[in-house]
């Protein structure tokens, strides 16, 4: 049985529980919260810091991306491997190799960057572009709730809840609309400049519209369209599309889960979905999965 800790108890951090949960070969060593009290989730342990609960092998770091880069790397330098679902893309290779610093040095193992995109999108893309080395990929997200951009509004400053939808432009281009509750007194101008200057925001067209009730309106239902046309060889116009409808937060979760499997079957280091051989992802002996899979 791999020993797995939970940081966060957000949507995907109660999807991460859920997907140990029905996992055959994980048991749950607790959750690392600093909003929960112990005895909140029955039986699991709450704890504020990971060193308080025994034997983890890996942890899932189910936290706003921005708080990834420093507690991986503590984590990792304590020799427990990491499984993050950072997704900010223009930083995800300086955390790549900050992280391999890390779990090097500490004898662990960090996988950074697992769940939607970048993640299983991630190694789809590889895939086609293996297929088709010469062409063009677009990725069209949506529509739907994207996790790290919802996140990203609800701590700039005046925000009191937020979602954020992204909608497909189409040629990978997309339009970000952003619903926000103001708490009182705060300058909605104010707040729409602050977002769409944030990096999470600042290359798509946003339009930020104030509410009164996010509840009312939200759905973590997301999907995605990857196409790619290339050349395979000689050969020209192969075409390629891959689609996916899914509960984000779901799938996301299921897919660290998945990803901490393979992390304790790799030598220390940092890797990313690239890097992971989806045998070590699943649950099973090789013999069964080649019968099954190949």
């Amino acid at each position: 049985m791999i020993k797995i800790a939970v940081l966060g108890y957000g949507n995907i951090g109660k999807a991460a529980i859920e997907a140990i949960n029905a996992a055959p070969d994980f048991e749950l060593a607790g959750v690392v919260s600093q909003s929960l009290e112990n005895g909140a989730l029955g039986e699991i342990p709450v704890v504020r810091n990971i060193d308080d609960l025994r034997d983890v092998q890996v942890a899932v770091l189910c936290i706003p991306s921005r708080k990834v880069p420093d507690i991986a790397e503590e984590i990792l330098l304590k020799g427990i491997s990491t499984v993050d679902c950072f997704d900010i893309h223009s930083e995800t290779y300086n955390l790549f190799t900050r992280l391999d610093v890390a779990a090097k040095k500490g004898r662990s193992v960090g996988v950074t960057s697992v769940g939607f995109d970048p993640g299983i999108d991630s190694a789809i893309r590889a895939l086609l572009e293996a297929a088709a080395p010469k062409g063009i990929t677009f990725t069209n997200f949506g529509p739907g709730m994207s996790m790290g951009h919802t996140v990203a509004v609800k701590k700039v400053a005046g925000v009191k809840d937020a979602m954020s939808v992204t909608i497909p432009v189409g040629a990978g281009l997309h339009r970000r609309m952003v619903y926000v509750v103001l708490e009182e007194g705060s300058d909605f101008n104010t707040v729409s400049a602050q977002i769409k200057a944030d990096p999470y925001f600042v290359n798509d067209e946003t339009h930020v519209v104030q509410v009164t009730d996010v509840d009312a309106i939200i759905d973590r239902g997301h999907s995605v369209k990857i196409e790619r046309k290339g050349v395979s060889g000689a050969t020209h116009n192969q075409r390629f599309s891959f689609e996916m409808k899914i509960d984000n937060p779901a799938m996301t979760a299921q897919m660290m889960i998945s990803a901490a499997r393979a992390a304790i079957k790799q030598a220390p280091g940092a890797y990313t979905m690239l890097h992971l051989p989806p045998i070590d992802m699943l649950y099973g002996s090789q013999e069964e999965l080649i019968r099954r899979l190949v």
